[in-house]
Order: structure tokens, then C-alpha cells, then sequence
């Protein structure tokens, strides 16, 4: 059995990633961060892998996190 404070922890972590979902959508955020060359939708699927993994959803965690991984390599690629 899970106790009240873990049960509020995983609940203030919902929320953390909550709010970062909320500050990747910023279109200042958004802007800063395409000039560090950080693709937004990759960020954001890659905060939604966290979250999947983190709540147990370990196949919708390795489809995302992979995806982010293959595109940040592939881009690499083409940049070197």
C-alpha cells in the first residue's frame, strides 16, 4: 500500500511535468529554445516519454523516448 505522502509526491510530480508541458508551449520559451537549436515537439515528446515512464507505461515510454532519440541522432547526422 502506497502511503500519503508517496501518493502526493507522484502528484507533485504530474504537476512539475504539468508545468513544463505549460513552458515548452510558451511561444517565448519556444522561441529561445529554437535558437539553442531545441526542437519543440521533440521536448515535448520527450517530457511525455518521462511521464509514461514514470507512471509505468514503459511501451509508450520506449516509443517515445526512442522517437526522440532516433530524431536527435538523425539531425546530428545531418549537421556534422
Amino acid at each position: 500500500m502506497i502511503e500519503d505522502s508517496a501518493v502526493r509526491a507522484l502528484g507533485e510530480i504530474d504537476d512539475v511535468l504539468d508545468d513544463l508541458d505549460a513552458l515548452l508551449k510558451r511561444n517565448d520559451v519556444g522561441a529561445e529554445l529554437s535558437n539553442r537549436g531545441i526542437n519543440i515537439s521533440l521536448a515535448l515528446t520527450a517530457a511525455n516519454g518521462l511521464r509514461a515512464y514514470l507512471r509505468g507505461d514503459k511501451v509508450t515510454a520506449i516509443d517515445d523516448l526512442g522517437t526522440v532519440a532516433e530524431e536527435i541522432a538523425a539531425r546530428i547526422g545531418t549537421k556534422a
